[in-house]
């Protein structure tokens, strides 16, 4: 049956200029030439072996058949569009959208998105991984994860997760360093930074009992980028509890003092859309994101 139907851009280009009597609005309104619509009409016309537009002078005007083959176009065209819209709202209503900063997607969060899946089989979830700030004006994001202070001007958000930084480095390299024993050990180590976080060597070493103390060392734009530098042995990280957690307990990394944490000024916000609070697809990665970071804190009073 497909074999003998017009193609669909010859049905779009009568439909059009029939609609407004005219080939060249219709042109206008499908962004083609006079002529490119002149001649798809031309071609639906030699396929049905039937004028379907008079052509007079500065007007067309349907003739019988043109009239009678309108409405039936026209009928189907609008009941195509209705339905692929219908199937592209049941594809948007399946998927949700999870905007994350970089550090928390690849040390915290992508390892445990599986357990929302399973809680969640319906929604298609799509993780964006970025640290620039989201508009929910034209962002497709549902939430959005940010470590921050928790001030977010042009949406709602939430505190979910608070966390405290201490000295981390590689089994390796306490045992090249002699084993770091003492605080005041860490000033013959190479210290790693992760810049801009205000919470950083100076702050811990001063409140510690290392005043004065020489805090030169590599920085890294981001928290995953300090930690990885101190899994590979270059060095004493200022490590942030939640994103050194995992490799804590492989073992790739070592915290020094574990006695000696300290609170930092920022923390991990949930952010949404303003008035979405109770948005499903909030609602459903509110509860699961919860459920997770209470297993998460038992763990970690547990180790």
């Amino acid at each position: 049956m497909a074999d003998h139907l017009p193609p669909l851009q010859t049905l779009r280009a009568f439909e059009a200029a029939g609609r407004r009597l005219s080939m060249t609005l219709a042109a206008e309104e499908l962004c083609v030439t006079h002529g490119a619509v002149s001649r798809q009409i031309k071609a639906l016309e030699d396929d049905l072996g039937r004028k379907l537009f008079k052509r007079l002078t500065r007007k067309i005007e349907f003739t019988d058949d043109g009239a009678n083959y309108f409405t039936v176009v026209t009928h189907l065209l609008s009941e195509l569009a209705r339905e692929t819209e219908s199937i592209r709202m049941r594809n948007t209503d399946a998927k949700m959208v999870i905007n994350c900063s970089i550090s928390f997607a690849s040390k915290w969060l992508a390892q445990r998105l599986h357990r929302l899946m399973n809680c969640y089989p319906d929604y298609d979830i799509h993780l964006e991984v970025t640290d620039n700030t989201v508009d929910f004006n034209v962002s497709s994001a549902h939430v959005v994860l940010r470590y921050g202070d928790g001030i977010y001007p042009y949406a709602d958000s939430e505190r979910i997760m608070n966390e405290t930084v201490s000295p981390v480095c590689s089994p390796a390299y306490r045992e090249r360093m002699g084993g770091i024993a003492n605080v005041s050990d860490l000033l013959s180590c190479k210290l790693i930074h992760e810049n801009g976080m205000k919470t950083g060597w100076y702050r811990w070493l001063q409140l510690f009992g290392v005043i004065g103390s020489n805090i030169r060392g590599a920085g890294y734009s981001h928290g995953s980028m300090s930690i990885e530098a101190a899994i590979r042995g270059e060095g004493v990280a200022l490590g942030r509890s939640v994103l050194v957690s995992e490799d804590l307990v492989s073992g790739r990394l070592i915290e020094l003092f574990p006695e000696f944490r300290l609170n930092v000024e920022h923390g991990y916000d949930l952010v949404y859309a303003k008035g979405n609070h109770d948005h499903p697809k909030v609602c459903a990665f509110r509860d699961w994101i919860n459920q997770e970071i209470r297993q998460f804190n038992l763990s970690e009073e547990c180790s």
